[in-house]
């Protein structure tokens, strides 16, 4: 197996750290015990190599070899694709992880992205842009809440679809969006409790602080 390499940003500010998103690149090879190393790109010059890698000048990226590979979700899926500890590898188990996986993209981080947004500016009057956003995570926290109450994991086992879901949720968390979601909030604890996570929590933290 090639040496995999994640790269991330070499610095950020305060607010963000602990959620960006290489946490959850970093979270799967924990899981899976993939060998990987950590590169840096700079945070504040975003030379035309980021953009070949990253169109849109953000990160993570993944190289396996001669891929290289943007999006998290991309990047969770091919991880997955690797280790059966990430995702099964019968065909109704593998289908169900990349729904969930599919999901926690176009379903709820699709709701609770903007939702932050407001959370993050602190502009949460009254406005009808807040009550629209507000609602629209509100329905989609009410299903995921039904579907929590009914088992620890999205897909049977713990899966890449999981780290996903966790990581979306966790932000909403953040800002107490899951107090009155007890399924939701028990199962960002569960995931967070994890020691895969744990170490990449601790690892992204420490790669940024390095930088201050």
């Amino acid at each position: 197996m090639n040496h995999l390499f994640l790269t991330t940003y070499d610095w950020v500010p305060d607010m963000p750290r602990g959620f960006v998103r290489d946490l959850r690149v970093r979270w799967a090879l924990e899981e899976a015990g993939l060998p990987y190393r950590v590169e840096s790109t700079p945070f504040r010059d975003r030379q035309p190599a980021h953009l070949a890698h990253q169109p849109f000048g953000q990160i993570p990226w993944l190289t396996d070899g001669e891929l290289t590979i943007f999006e998290s979700g991309a990047i969770l899926l091919h991880l997955g694709e690797l280790s059966e500890i990430l995702m099964p590898t019968h065909p109704r188990g593998r289908s169900e992880v990349k729904e969930w996986l599919f999901a926690a993209l176009a379903s709820v981080e699709a709701a609770s992205q903007p939702w932050s947004f407001f959370k993050f500016s602190g502009e949460t009057g009254e406005t009808p842009m807040w009550k629209f956003f507000d609602d629209f995570l509100t329905h989609r926290l009410a299903h995921m809440e039904t579907v929590l109450a009914g088992g620890e994991w999205l897909a049977g086992r713990f899966s890449v679809a999981d780290i996903l879901m966790a990581d979306v949720l966790r932000l909403v968390d953040r800002f107490e969006g899951l107090a009155d979601y007890p399924a939701c909030r028990d199962y960002v604890v569960r995931a967070t409790e994890r020691p895969a996570f744990q170490k990449a929590h601790v690892d992204q933290m420490a790669h940024f602080a390095a930088a201050d």
